[in-house]
């Protein structure tokens, strides 16, 4: 019996590892809990209840991350048969083209971190205003967000965030603690407005999302076409997120508003001036990296390539004029995609149990038998509610396929279609951004290894996004009233 209690004892501490003993317990009951569920109330049911314990999950990213319980989660759903690996399969060949980005855009901006570094220090440096800095994020993401992608974006802000916490650690810990906590808040809350803004920006253009992409191929629109049809709602609402932003920081709500502590300032000058001036070989980097970067952007906004491949070809020009020329050179670009890429397969697998299950079939019969003009406001807040808990891109694709074929029945007009193509590209990036697993980029965020640097939780970041998605929900519901 000794024997076993101390088998057991050493599976318990192996299990999670170091995640609190409550969450294994937790996980554990999830996973006995679901075939009895499964058995006695059948698999409707239970694939709600699968869901619920997933964003549980998602919530508690913090406690552990998310890849090993969700993954037991998506294991047992297939064995209970809420869905099959085929199932899995297909959902994860539908969105290969976000995997491909993550695998290889969000790596190939490894390669050009110092200029972006350069650039975001610089951007502190100038600006002594905490309101000017804040605003200036949240816009700068939305820029960058329209012309690359949200996840991209978040990428780049969680690399350069992460590498400045890093190099400032030795001066930080010599300041005090309140200085220390001080510095998390100004950088966390920064990031916030700039995750923000990335959702501001990803509505506006074909490329800031991957559901843009579908949408946009579904109604024949171009880069051009695209923006125009989606200017009379992304603009408003691009406005709306500019002056919440300024309220925020002026009145100091939701977390917002914190000063850099001047020790802190202090300790980022002597960084500056300590960096020994750029020899030529460092210059030459730069000016290959921009370059890089201006490619990068012109072949996004064109669409020369899926995104992900124009992601490669980042990867092999910046790690050639970095001088990257062993296989170890080029491993660190891939350690923080790859773990995110894996969670997200199992986010399809959990989506897939929601196609299986048709858990959202009722809310899609209910939505469609509205008649206009409340169907397109009532497309945009269903859309919204079902992504801040769900894929965005497969949320958009069960709805646009249930447009078209009303369109295809003669249940609607093109002009009605068009509108209602607006309220899903709207309501799946706007209203989304209330949760943080609502969308990609904020997923990515939260299981990042800055969020606990900066003690940025599910219900932080919750409480933080809440008046941006209340307002921009309100405003972009408004702009699609009066559009349909």
């Amino acid at each position: 019996m000794a024997r076993i209690s101390v088998s057991l004892n050493v599976l318990s501490d192996g299990f999670l590892g170091a995640a609190p003993r409550w969450y294994k317990l937790a996980v554990l009951l999830a996973l006995v809990l679901n075939p009895v569920l499964f058995f006695t109330f059948g698999a409707y049911f239970t694939g709600w209840v699968l869901l619920a314990e997933f964003l549980g999950v998602l919530a508690m990213a913090l406690a552990c991350y998310p890849l090993a319980p969700g993954g037991l989660l998506a294991i047992e759903a297939v064995l209970l048969g809420l869905s099959t690996p085929a199932a899995v399969y297909n959902e994860t060949v539908k969105n290969f083209p976000v995997l491909l980005l993550l695998m290889f855009m969000v790596a190939g901006i490894y390669f050009l971190r110092d200029l972006i570094a350069t650039a975001f220090l610089a951007l502190i440096g100038m600006l002594d205003k905490r309101i000017w800095l804040a605003l200036t994020f949240l816009v700068a993401a939305a820029v960058m967000s329209a012309f690359l992608d949200a996840l991209t974006v978040m990428a780049v802000l969680i690399t350069v965030s992460y590498g400045l916490y890093q190099a400032l650690a030795l001066r930080l810990e010599q300041l005090p603690d309140e200085d220390r906590e001080g510095f998390k808040r100004w950088l966390g809350s920064l990031v916030m407005h700039a995750a923000i803004g990335t959702a501001l920006g990803g509505v506006i253009t074909l490329v800031g999302e991957p559901q843009n992409l579908i949408i946009g191929k579904a109604l024949g629109w171009n880069f051009g076409e695209f923006f125009l049809h989606m200017a009379p709602v992304s603009l408003p609402v691009l406005g709306g997120g500019i002056l919440v932003c300024l309220l925020l920081e002026r009145f100091h709500w939701f977390g917002f508003g914190v000063e850099l502590p001047p020790s802190v300032r202090r300790a980022l000058g002597e960084m500056r001036a300590a960096e020994p001036p750029p020899d030529s070989g460092v210059r030459v980097r730069r000016w290959a990296q921009g370059v890089i970067a201006v490619l990068l952007v012109l072949s996004l906004a064109f669409h020369v390539a899926e995104i992900g491949l124009v992601g490669l070809a980042v990867i092999v020009l910046g790690g050639a004029f970095a001088g990257a020329y062993e296989e170890h050179d080029y491993a660190p670009a891939f350690e923080e995609a790859l773990p995110f890429a894996a969670l997200l397969v199992v986010f399809f697998a959990i989506v897939s149990v929601i196609e299986s299950q048709h858990l959202f079939t009722p809310i899609t019969h209910a939505v469609l038998a509205v008649r206009a003009p409340l169907l397109a406001p009532v497309f945009y807040l269903v859309n919204g509610l079902l992504s801040a808990v769900s894929d965005n891109v497969f949320v958009a694709s069960i709805f646009l396929g249930q447009a078209e074929a009303a369109l295809r029945e003669g249940l609607i007009s093109p002009l009605t279609f068009q509108h209602m193509a607006v309220a899903i590209n709207a309501g799946t990036n706007i209203p989304s951004i209330s949760t943080p697993n609502g969308q990609a980029a904020f997923l990515f965020l939260l299981s990042s290894p800055l969020a606990p640097l900066l003690r940025l939780s599910y219900g932080r970041m919750l409480w933080m996004a809440l008046p941006y998605a209340l307002v921009l929900t309100l405003i972009g519901l408004g702009a699609v009233w009066l559009l349909g």
